[in-house]
């Protein structure tokens, strides 16, 4: 557990380290550079792919429509932790009353069953 715990977090820092190396979180004009630069790589293996694929693979966007999905999906993000944490209230005693009603159901004696001697042992006699 605490192997893999070290090993997670070695690779996020290796994955922070590695793209603050190569510019993604310096000033917007060289993260775009770095952008069209790593296009400009995948467009010779983007064009063989569609080759070899059976269907249409669409292009890649462009600067303007990248900035936009990332807000757009960080903001949902955002969004839905916000939602979360507003309704963690509302999950905790939703489970906390299915915990109770559990352990309620634990508490209560096992019915009796099968014939009427094992109900009421005096009707034997």
């Amino acid at each position: 557990m605490v192997i893999g715990l070290l090993v997670r977090g070695g690779l996020v820092a290796g994955t922070v380290y590695y793209t603050n190396k190569v510019g993604i979180w310096s000033d917007a004009e060289q993260t775009e550079k770095l952008y069209n630069n790593v296009k400009s790589e995948l467009c010779p293996y983007v064009q063989k792919a569609k080759k070899q694929l059976p269907f249409d693979v669409p292009q890649l966007p462009n600067t303007g429509e990248m900035r936009f999905l990332a807000k757009h999906y960080y903001n949902e993000g955002v969004k839905g932790s916000i939602r979360f944490v507003h309704m963690l209230p509302c999950y905790a005693g939703r489970g906390l009353k299915k915990v109770k009603d559990t352990f309620e159901d634990f508490a209560k004696s096992p019915a009796i069953t099968g014939s009427q001697e094992a109900v009421n042992p005096a009707a034997k006699q």
